[in-house]
């Protein structure tokens, strides 16, 4: 398929005083723009390293609201996103048909938002029945998350994510990794930030590890996530006795 999103990249100087010009992604892309050639990119790191503030400038960059939605939506609550997405340059494809900004921090307000919506006079459909007829508010967070892609997600889509695995359980992990691949197949593409090494295991999936010193692409067992989670299902006890000791508590 043909990407909707091809590159990314800083080309302009970022003044000092901002705190994103010292953030490791920043400095990474000002040198190196970054291709993306997968229907699925995965953006992983520590936290702080600045994934979810690159994700979140893309987004706005791409004409999405802030605290996420699709392009139509317009509310605001608190405006507290970077200037980042004034910096980005990106190198894009044809247009997609939908699109989507899932920030899972501020999704509650856009449950909030299609309430809001509903409530004023209309002669068309719903706004909820898109996103399968049940206020996302009457569902738990992890239900809401999974109703957003089970029904609002159509394909030919453009879909960007910041941490969808927050509140979904293992399972629904492994669900979400599903209903992507699928999408995939329906001419889709997603960029995505996560700290689940169940979800960046997606085959075919591009992995950009984020550390202090920039970015790199990385193999799916390569990543920090998975050696770390593998260390310590391997063995668990070991793993707990040594994190304890280093606390200087007695296991």
């Amino acid at each position: 398929m043909s990407l909707y999103v091809r590159q990314i990249s800083i080309p302009g100087e970022i003044p000092r005083e901002e705190y994103i010009s010292r953030l490791p992604v920043v400095q990474h892309l000002r040198q190196n723009p970054l291709a993306l050639t997968s229907p699925v990119t995965f953006f992983v790191g520590e936290n702080g390293v600045g994934k979810s503030t690159l994700i979140e400038a893309l987004a706005v960059s791409l004409g999405f609201n802030p605290e996420g939605g699709t392009r139509n939506f317009r509310f605001s609550t608190k405006a507290s996103h970077s200037s980042l997405w004034e910096y980005l340059r990106l190198g894009k494809g044809l247009r997609p048909r939908d699109g989507f900004f899932l920030r899972a921090e501020s999704f509650y307000n856009v449950a909030t938002n299609i309430d809001q919506l509903d409530q004023e006079p209309s002669f068309g459909a719903l706004v909820i029945d898109s996103y399968g007829g049940v206020s996302l508010h009457d569902q738990s967070h992890g239900e809401s998350f999974m109703a957003l892609v089970e029904n609002r997600f159509g394909g030919d889509g453009l879909y960007i994510l910041d941490e969808p695995e927050a509140a979904l359980s293992p399972m629904r992990v492994m669900r979400l990794m599903c209903l992507i691949h699928q999408l995939t197949k329906c001419r889709s593409q997603f960029i995505i930030s996560t700290h689940s090494p169940i979800l960046m295991a997606l085959p075919g999936a591009e992995i950009w590890q984020i550390a202090a010193g920039g970015m790199e692409r990385v193999s799916y067992r390569d990543t920090e996530h998975y050696q770390l989670t593998k260390l310590f299902f391997d063995d668990p006890e070991r793993m707990i006795h040594h994190l304890l000791r280093q606390e200087g508590e007695d296991p």
